[in-house]
């Protein structure tokens, strides 16, 4: 195949030199995005406090994610890619590595390797394409097969390899074991380089916020479509495929980024719902609590947007006691959000709101400051305000080595900078275990009008979530087209 077919091979598929687009008015990535991103991490490291350990001939390795099949059989899942690798590379491919060389600060040499394919491949798969067509396509300097990455490595006089490996301190897994054969030939150093990408991934670039707000857009407008077409007696799941369609019909997001949560009645108060066992399967009543949590993802940045409503469109007064406690945490967090904020002030912020809402419902009784001494607001909102968001929902480096103590699972411990891209989720549930706790525990059951709470034991819960990126004087919510305000909700649900 001639280098010059690379162009006329892609005019119809969702990659062209440079370039990742599904077409139509879906949005056109510039895959420079990603030879910007390596810049960035070869600058971190080379103007660093390790930068005198670096020895020449260095490089810091990637590993894609491995081809696999469903168990015993030969069904092939659908491919996600490694999120370091696609940060580095944006190559979607399975069986790849990468490596970037510790050689300059402005233009690090990267070299894609790539799996030698089989013949049959042509046959059940697609065309095999030459490694000048993949160099085109990806802006790396250089194309390899796979099975010579060690006698490449050791042409160039490798000294030292840095892979991307360590601990997620969100999830507490550690990234796959990053091996291939011949690496005990070469120097490995597994702890140095994967601070330094994680870091590089917690600000993003001008291009991956781009990718970011169309993400976020496509995300809202299919929930939007939701909101139009739920009617009472629909299905849980059917409320998701609405929002699967769109997203992926309208603006060519294959796949979400997480489990789509569509949570109606009391469900709305379980905060992971959806998954294998509570398959979003339930009738929606009449007058029941929704709660919708689903992000679509664009060239592998995801969105995580959540909206919760009246399956009828209309508040019943005691939903607007919970809403809009919910809503006030929301508004005064994005209000005071700003370079050198600490997250965790945050968080206390939108639980002082959501009591402060709570109180003036008569849910609760005493004084504010007595509801915050002694926790109650986690009881009501047990979770974390937000966590940082990109190529992961749960994105990396939420937490650093100084990071504080927790607080109700929060996700993040940092202050806030510039072009961090952030969640703001507070929420309110009446959650049945956390509340029989509280009201067995004399210390808390004081503060509970039991027969007020009475009313909402079945309430399910709401949360409210918005995808904000933190900007050199404030933020700026890209979420914000949906209709959020109780009348906002009420008028558009209306048509």
């Amino acid at each position: 195949m001639s280098d010059g077919c690379c162009e006329e091979t892609h005019k119809d598929s969702h990659y062209s030199p440079g370039y990742y687009w599904l077409g139509n008015d879906t949005l056109k990535v510039p895959l420079v995005l990603h030879r910007e991103n390596r810049q960035r991490l070869a600058k971190s490291i080379l103007t660093s406090k390790d930068k005198d350990s670096i020895e020449p001939n260095s490089f810091v390795l990637f590993q894609a994610g491995k081809s696999t099949t469903a168990y015993d059989t030969d069904h092939e899942p659908l491919f996600r890619q490694e999120k370091f690798f696609f940060w580095a590379f944006g190559s979607d491919m399975p069986d790849c590595y990468g490596v970037v060389a510790l050689d300059s600060q402005e233009n690090p040499t990267s070299t894609l390797f790539i799996p030698r394919l089989p013949a049959e491949y042509a046959t059940w798969l697609g065309q095999i394409h030459s490694k000048e067509y993949y160099k085109k396509i990806f802006l790396v300097d250089n194309v390899e097969f796979a099975d010579e990455m060690t006698a490449y490595l050791k042409n160039l006089n490798c000294s030292t390899l840095y892979t991307v490996a360590g601990l997620n301190t969100d999830s507490h897994n550690h990234t796959e074991p990053l091996t291939f054969k011949g690496i005990e030939e070469f120097k490995v150093n597994t702890t140095l380089a994967f601070p330094y990408v994680a870091e590089c991934r917690v600000f993003k670039t001008p291009k991956e916020i781009e990718v970011l707000r169309y993400s976020v857009e496509s995300t809202c407008k299919s929930h939007m479509q939701v909101m139009r077409k739920i009617r009472p007696g629909m299905k849980e799941y059917q409320c998701e495929s609405i929002f699967l369609y769109h997203a992926y019909h309208d603006f060519g997001c294959r796949n979400v980024g997480y489990t789509c949560i569509c949570a109606a009645n009391k469900n709305s108060s379980v905060l992971h719902y959806g998954h294998a066992g509570e398959p979003n399967a339930s009738t929606i009543r009449d007058g029941a609590m929704c709660l919708y949590d689903m992000g679509a993802e664009y060239h592998g940045y995801t969105a995580d947007v959540t909206c919760s409503f009246p399956a009828n469109g209309k508040f019943t007064e005691d939903q607007k006691i919970v809403y809009n406690a919910v809503l006030d945490a929301s508004q005064s967090v994005i209000k005071a959000m700003k370079p050198g904020v600490e997250w965790i002030d945050m968080h206390k912020l939108a639980e002082n709101r959501i009591l402060s809402g709570l109180l003036a419902g008569g849910i609760l009784v005493g004084s504010l400051e007595e509801l915050v001494e002694n926790k109650i607001g986690s009881v009501f909102f047990p979770h974390g305000l937000g966590h940082l968001l990109g190529l992961d929902t749960h994105d990396v480096g939420g937490y650093q080595g100084d990071a504080k103590p927790k607080v109700n699972s929060l996700r993040t411990t940092r202050s806030l900078i510039e072009n961090m891209f952030i969640t703001v989720e507070p929420g309110c549930y009446f959650i049945d275990h956390l509340l029989d706790q509280a009201l067995a525990d004399p210390s808390k059951a004081r503060f509970f009008n039991r027969d007020v709470l009475a009313r909402f034991r079945n309430f399910g819960g709401v949360r409210i979530e918005d995808d904000v990126l933190v900007t050199a004087t404030g933020c700026e919510n890209f979420s914000k087209m949906v209709p959020r305000t109780v009348e906002e909700i009420e008028a558009y649900m209306k048509h």
